[in-house]
């Protein structure tokens, strides 16, 4: 009963670390800013840091099925 929770969360966080990562990726080969009215570096680094922290929790949740 306890997995289908965990394999929801997980492609939750999946899903969107993914995204978030692959968006950003795009943006900077686009050499568009990733948020508007921030600066670039800092930018990057936040969207950066949030996707991959919501790809690390999505294989954490993953290994409690």
């Amino acid at each position: 009963m306890e997995s289908g929770p965990a394999i929801f969360t997980g492609s939750v966080f999946a899903l969107f670390g993914g995204g978030l990562l692959l968006w950003t990726a795009v943006r900077l080969r686009q050499r568009a800013p990733v948020a508007l009215g921030v600066s670039p570096v800092a930018s990057v680094a936040v969207a950066g840091f949030a996707g991959t922290a919501a790809v690390v929790l999505a294989v954490w949740c993953f290994t409690r099925v």
